[in-house]
């Protein structure tokens, strides 16, 4: 299975990476999504296989991919959907793929993990899960207040005023190129994913992270701008998203929802 895209678009693509597991199975993704294939015989990174050459002009594949691609009885893939090129020199390699949309349909209400989970034929409501080793569940709660655009991020100055009246110790937590002092930054993702799984609680924006607190079970407040939450929001029973114009939403609004997921 060859599954692109953002850390938070391959965890909600899980349960779909999981119900298509065969006797073989290997998943190739982004590097820093690897740790999370726990599942599967073998995780590689997408960099390390030289896929990124198949269809462009004037490159051709690497030998020892082609061999490596035709050992597979099925491949799946959401890499190269939209790639005509790509397609068509699968197509003329022979190569026994099958590609699936990497987005739901814009007009289309139907959740992102159900999306991929009914592409993959498996019926059900789909809920992302990493199984971490059990720990003590601390006495606090992580907040992170980043995502890969700026304009999903609700401000700074909202989040630390949150932090100031939520009644219990903060830990700030930050990707290697986001700048927040005192934060703990955990590179290694199912490391980060085990970490969150001691909090009491887990308040983010839309973002990946915040797609891996809620995968491990624990309460999640999601804060959500511009992006709907009826297609892309993380999935768990503690999970509560707090939408609207970023520039509206309250800190009251915040710690409502951190209330009813932590009673």
């Amino acid at each position: 299975m060859i599954r692109p895209g953002a850390i938070g678009d391959c965890i909600l693509s899980l349960p779909a990476l999981e119900c298509l597991r065969s006797d073989y199975t290997e998943v190739w993704v982004r590097s820093e999504v690897v740790p999370l294939i726990g599942f599967a015989d073998c995780g590689r990174s997408l960099g390390s296989t030289g896929i990124d050459r198949m269809g462009l002009t004037g490159l051709d594949p690497p030998p020892e991919l082609l061999v490596q691609l035709r050992s597979f009885n099925e491949i799946v893939s959401w890499y190269g959907s939209n790639r005509a090129e790509f397609r068509a020199q699968m197509n003329q390699l022979c190569v026994p793929l099958r590609f699936l949309d990497a987005l739901p349909p814009a007009a289309e209400k139907t959740h992102a993990a159900d999306f991929f989970l009914q592409q993959a034929g498996c019926s059900g409501i789909a809920l992302p899960r990493i199984p971490c080793l059990p720990g003590p569940t601390g006495d606090f709660a992580v907040i992170h207040p980043f995502s890969g655009s700026a304009r999903k991020n609700w401000s700074l100055e909202h989040y630390r005023e949150l932090a100031r009246c939520l009644g219990m110790p903060v830990r700030w937590c930050a990707g290697p190129e986001e700048q927040l002092e005192d934060a703990a930054r955990i590179d290694n993702l199912f490391e980060l994913a085990c970490w969150l799984a001691t909090a009491r609680v887990y308040v983010g924006n839309d973002s990946g992270i915040t797609h891996l607190a809620a995968s491990v079970g624990i309460p999640v407040v999601a804060i959500f701008g511009p992006t709907d939450p009826a297609v892309w929001a993380p999935r768990g029973e503690r999970v509560r998203v707090v939408s609207g114009n970023l520039n509206d939403i309250s800190v009251e609004q915040v710690l409502n929802a951190v209330a009813s997921v932590t009673i």
